[in-house]
């Protein structure tokens, strides 16, 4: 009577173990199902944080991430995060001091999570624009330097806009398109209504003798149409598949029209 009570609950407890792991795999099924559903959008975050020769530290300005981040993620996008040289991107030390919070970059302060995953970005050369829906690049002086130069950035905002996906970029972001050409040569703004940090921004933080170029001098003679607005005050473009934000302040309202272009 013994074994057969033993052999009944051996029965019981592989039974109920196979119907977990069934559980468990119809649930991962479904997650995948889920994640192949949903809208995917690469952020691109500079790797430099050297400000001129100053001495200085530079990098990618908190809020500029930090907003259109959770706009898109709250409506369910399912974020990628790459930078040159991988790993941990500089966060310039400026977007951290209490005049430049806002409610995203406190969320962000208190999200370890997303700070986790801040702290491993993919090495953008091993990334593929054939597996993102379109791609965001995130402000801060840092991309004056390294994402204006890069060809890993510029083959993949070129590959992104010829496959007919959206390209959004805000404050000194736009410096990404220094390099970047249409499929005759031209300049990809050229034509096109653009915006990025201006002129009188870059001299109101004192910046504009340090900087390699200045935003808006380098949309306009690469052909772009170039708008703005009062210093620090939300001013967004989109033209087409293109879409760009003045300064910090246009950062949310840059991810906004970045979701509509992905309905």
């Amino acid at each position: 009577m013994k074994y057969i009570l033993s052999v009944f609950a051996v029965m019981i407890l592989v039974t109920a173990c196979k119907t977990k792991s069934e559980k468990a795999t119809v649930s991962e099924t479904e997650n995948q199902k889920t994640e192949k559903n949903m809208k995917k959008v690469l952020f691109v975050l500079t790797s430099h944080d050297q400000l001129g020769n100053t001495g200085e530290k530079t990098g990618f300005w908190i809020e500029e991430f930090a907003a259109p981040y959770y706009t898109l993620k709250d409506k369910n996008v399912l974020i990628t995060l790459a930078s040159p040289k991988g790993g941990q991107p500089p966060i310039d030390p400026s977007s951290t001091k209490e005049s430049a919070q806002t409610e995203a970059t406190k969320r962000f302060n208190d999200d370890k999570e997303t700070q986790a995953v801040l702290a491993n970005t993919l090495k953008l050369a091993t990334v593929n624009e054939a597996d993102y829906d379109a791609v965001f690049y995130p402000g801060g002086h840092g991309p004056l330097w390294d994402l204006s130069e890069s060809p890993a950035s510029i083959k993949l905002i070129e590959s992104f806009y010829s496959n007919n996906k959206p390209v959004a970029a805000v404050c000194h972001a736009p410096a990404v398109f220094k390099n970047t050409k249409n499929t005759d040569g031209t300049p990809l703004v050229k034509g096109k209504k653009v915006t990025g940090f201006t002129n009188s921004e870059e001299e109101a933080v004192q910046l504009t003798d340090i900087v390699p170029f200045l935003v808006e001098d380098m949309l306009k003679a690469n052909g772009g149409i170039y708008s703005k607005t009062d210093d620090w005050n939300v001013h967004v473009v989109q033209d087409g598949l293109l879409i760009t934000g003045q300064n910090p302040a246009s950062s949310e309202k840059v991810a906004e029209l970045l979701l509509d272009a992905l309905k």
